[in-house]
């Protein structure tokens, strides 16, 4: 180990007018004094001499040393060695077999020196110890100093000041500081690059004698200040056999190869349970911007502090993308995990925006390939965003690491996932891009799913919009107001209608109904319903028969499971012929009085086939309304058809004697917002004089 220089200002230990508490190293050799005059008398004879020969003092004192204590054999080299040192004055030093009391033979470690008393009389004082005991101590001492210089575990030796008194090669090696640059200096002005205070825990086991064994710290030494190390550390307080505080010791043991292999396990327990996360929370619906929220949202902040998924504006038309040029994208999702100014950079969800072919998300799509940037530049930071102000926003945000990958299914490229890191200081790497590539992979599927979905929504919407009649501007005796509004856009388009055929006589015939299932082939066969209904209604067909013939129409026909409600108006008699196929009843109001439910007759929907169907007449005179609906206004999944088919009603209360198109619109937004399950098809027809 390294050693203080006790020549050095403030290495030596201080001193104070009270005696110090003793060394236990001297009992520890049970040193013995003796002291013989010119003759070789024994003059001084102390306990532990008696201890060492055996003798007491009043049997040594007065006694020649050589024969009491010396073999015959060895007398004559004591006696020459004894007049050496009174003549010369030179100091021996060596082991010699004496003879102890008993008779038996001990070797004992002396060290003798001549004395001068104030008289000038000389004296030879001889210092003895058991060369057992020695060896012992020097053979401990040697083995504790070999331990410590080829220990793996770095130590030092502080002061009870906390100042460095020793260091050994291992810990100069792991921290990277040498001898030089601690021995005498406090311990608080040498480890300022740890985030603890050391110095205040180190205080607390010299005064309480508590150890700390193996305490994880996590650092970066001057070593190696550009990676982070862990080591494990214990404090120790150092006391010798009487208990006296000599001060303190620590020792570091280097496990940072054990840290990076349980933080690489945790990290990768932790991209697996994102994988899994992702699994289940992407894709959920068939909605583009929702999946693309939800991918963004997943990564955030698992790997990345800002995320946005842009999708190119060619993928969402149907068109092939370019192979150069400029780049347009859609937006559809931004996510932070914290309030950053990397937000203001981005493209706000569904906004269009053109990057040059420079930009770094570019060429992501343009070469299917992931741009990582571990460390950005401000120049880096010019590419990413699409123009000087943004960049401007992302240095503010102190983005320093950036990752974009394609979003690529079925061998298309649909856009890309953007990936930023602005709080968590560690740079993307390989392992992140793996990990990015696997998520924008599977959601990429999602994407494609639900543009997919989206783009034969759209064209069955197109579709049943086109086959709904415009109500007629004119009707004798009838004011008409009709609704149509599609499913959500995570739900298929059904295939419900309404219709209002002008008749011969002032007649009309109103028409609601809903054929199963959704999609293009529903909006298809009610396109065929609707066409059949006015031509048999052409016919003057009464409400019964044409539902007759509907019915044997669709028979044996694919997907014509269909409920239909069926009502002639004839304003000359001042009454309406009802009939129902399946269907849920109409609603009447008249003027003064409650909206009721009519009772009537059901029948089968039409395609069962083979049943009969029964029509009703009531009175309908000025001021009646009719409402014809069907099952996606009042059917849910959370509240029964009863509690929903009085709140429709209650609605209709509500609306009495208003503008019909305005009671529509009102009903709609009472009972079914937005974004529902099914499609609804609303007709309210008023009788006029």
């Amino acid at each position: 180990m390294g050693t203080t220089d006790s020549s050095r200002a403030g290495d030596a230990r201080p001193v104070t007018g009270q005696a110090a508490p003793p060394s236990g190293l001297l009992d520890l050799l049970s040193v013995a004094a003796v002291v013989l005059n010119t003759s070789g008398q024994v003059v001084f004879w102390s306990t532990k001499a008696e201890e060492l020969f055996g003798y007491t003092a009043t049997e040594a004192l007065g006694q020649y040393a050589a024969p009491l204590t010396v073999h015959e054999e060895h007398r004559d080299e004591v006696v020459k060695l004894f007049a050496e040192v009174m003549e010369s004055g030179t100091d021996w030093a060596g082991a010699f077999p004496i003879r102890h009391k008993d008779g038996s033979t001990r070797l004992v470690e002396f060290r003798n020196m001549r004395l001068l008393d104030d008289l000038g009389d000389t004296y030879v004082l001889g210092l003895a110890a058991d060369q057992a005991a020695v060896e012992r101590v020097e053979r401990d001492a040697a083995l504790a100093m070999r331990l410590v210089s080829q220990s793996p575990v770095g130590l030092a030796i502080l002061d009870p000041q906390l100042r460095y008194l020793a260091v050994n090669p291992a810990l100069e090696r792991i921290t990277g500081q040498c001898v030089g640059d601690r021995l005498g200096r406090p311990v608080g002005e040498v480890l300022t690059y740890l985030d603890t205070d050391p110095e205040a825990r180190l205080r607390r086991v010299l005064e309480t004698g508590e150890s700390v064994v193996d305490r994880d710290i996590v650092c970066h030494p001057p070593g190696d200040p550009d990676h982070e190390h862990a080591w494990s550390v214990s404090y120790y307080r150092l006391e010798d056999s009487g208990g006296r505080v000599l001060g303190l010791a620590y020792s570091v043991i280097d496990v940072t190869e054990r840290h990076r292999a349980a933080a690489e396990a945790t990290q990768a327990r932790q991209r697996l349970a994102l994988i899994a996360r992702a699994s289940a929370s992407v894709g959920t619906t068939l909605d583009l911007e929702t999946t693309a929220c939800e991918l963004a949202e997943v990564v955030v902040p698992a790997l990345a502090d800002v995320a946005a998924v842009d999708v190119l504006d060619s993928a969402l038309d149907g068109r092939t993308a370019s192979h150069d040029g400029p780049a347009r994208f859609r937006a559809l999702a931004v996510s932070a995990s914290h309030a950053t100014e990397a937000v203001r950079a981005a493209d706000p969800p569904g906004a269009l925006a053109t990057y040059d072919t420079d930009r770094l998300i570019t060429q992501c799509v343009r070469t299917r390939k992931p741009v990582l940037l571990p460390h950005t530049s401000r120049a880096d930071l010019e590419r990413i965003a699409r123009h000087g102000e943004a960049a401007a926003h992302l240095a503010a945000a102190g983005v320093h690491s950036y990752l974009a990958v394609p979003l690529l299914a079925r061998g298309e490229v649909l856009g890309a996932l953007d990936l930023k890191r602005t709080r968590n200081r560690a740079p993307f790497d390989d392992d992140d891009l793996f990990l990015a590539w696997e998520l924008a992979g599977r959601a990429a599927v999602c994407i494609d799913n639900a543009r997919g979905y989206q783009a034969q929504r759209h064209a069955a919407l197109t579709l049943q919009r086109s086959l709904l009649p415009e109500p007629p501007s004119h009707v004798p005796g009838l004011e008409v107001a009709c609704r149509y509004q599609p499913a959500g856009v995570t739900s298929e388009i059904g295939g419900d209608w309404y219709d209002a055929i002008p008749l011969r006589g002032d007649k009309t015939a109103l028409v609601v109904g809903d054929v199963m299932g959704s999609g293009i082939t529903a909006a298809a066969t009610m396109g065929q319903l609707r066409s059949a209904a006015r031509a048999f209604a052409e016919l003057a067909l009464p409400p019964a028969e044409a539902l007759r013939h509907l019915d044997h129409l669709t028979e044996g026909a694919e997907q014509t499971i269909t409920t239909c409600i069926y009502c002639v108006y004839d304003p000359g008699r001042g009454e309406c012929e009802i009939c129902l196929a399946g269907h849920l009843p109409p609603a009447l109001m008249r003027p003064g009085r409650p909206a009721l439910l009519l009772d009537l007759p059901t029948g089968a929907p039409l395609g069962v086939g083979g049943v009969p169907f029964e029509a009703t007449t009531i009175p309908f005179g000025p001021g009646d309304e009719l409402v014809l609906y069907t099952d996606g206004l009042v059917e849910t999944r959370s509240e029964p058809i009863d509690a929903r088919l009085r709140t429709l009603l209650d609605a209709l209360t509500a609306t009495r004697d208003r503008d019909l198109q305005d009671s529509c619109d009102r009903i709609l937004r009472m009972l079914r917002p937005p974004g529902g399950d099914d499609d609804v098809a609303l007709l309210i027809a008023r009788a006029r004089p």
